[in-house]
């Protein structure tokens, strides 16, 4: 990824409203997220339209199976002609590995959409790692475990929370940040939230920014405010 993107997270529940809410950035084209919710209403067809319309996608779906089963659902998405997909780290090496064979199986190594992992979601917080997942190791232990093994199975970066980026040292490997928020945002459901400027000089290659812009009075106004300042850190 040799751009440093502000991807906007399509968070809505249908094609008419993630068409209503692109309609307010006029001809501008901008990576989206397209995650489970708008995914699982419309299918396919959300990703041909963004695409027909020329935005970039981050499919955002999270695969979290047996490695055939993840190699198997990765060749057909490579056929959909997103840009960028996921996968949990947790499935563990033998899935990594497998998830991104699948996509050059799928795009005939031709345009494959990169592959980064989840390590650990920005909802859960230090006592949640301990108390319910029974992690012995600190958080930022357990997302820079992931990472390595992510990179050991030549996957393309890892999503995670802007505070672990310093963490993460592998040359030509993508840090992809949700947890957005502008400083006078409420932080909702995520735990591990910083700024855009902040994510910037905490070495993010990429902010996710949702509902920050998605749920703005006035989201192109948000979006340009947001971008100024993760691309002036």
């Amino acid at each position: 990824m040799n751009e440093h993107p502000l991807i906007v997270a399509l968070d809505f529940p249908s094609i008419q409203h993630t068409q209503s809410f692109l309609q307010r950035f006029d001809h501008e084209k901008i990576y989206v997220k397209v995650g489970m919710e708008l995914y699982y209403k419309e299918g396919p067809a959300i990703l041909y339209h963004l695409k027909e319309t020329g935005h970039k996608i981050f499919l955002d779906l999270k695969l979290h199976d047996i490695p055939h089963t993840v190699k198997y659902a990765m060749k057909q998405i490579a056929s959909l002609g997103v840009d960028m997909v996921n996968v949990h780290a947790t499935g563990g090496k033998e899935m990594m590995m497998a998830a991104k064979e699948g996509l050059e199986i799928g795009s005939g190594k031709e345009n494959t959409p990169k592959c980064i992992a989840v390590t650990q979601l920005t909802s859960i917080d230090e006592e949640m790692i301990h108390k319910e997942l029974l992690i012995e190791k600190s958080l930022e232990e357990s997302v820079k475990h992931f990472s390595q093994l992510a990179y050991e199975s030549s996957l393309d970066g890892v999503v995670c929370s802007p505070h672990e980026v310093p963490l993460i040292k592998y040359e030509d490997f993508i840090t992809v940040t949700p947890g957005i928020r502008l400083s006078t945002d409420q932080k909702n459901d995520q735990k591990r939230v910083t700024t855009p400027e902040e994510a910037k000089k905490l070495g993010s290659t990429a902010i996710v920014v949702g509902r920050s812009i998605t749920r703005s009075d006035d989201p192109y106004t948000a979006y340009l405010e947001i971008k100024k300042q993760w691309e002036e850190a």
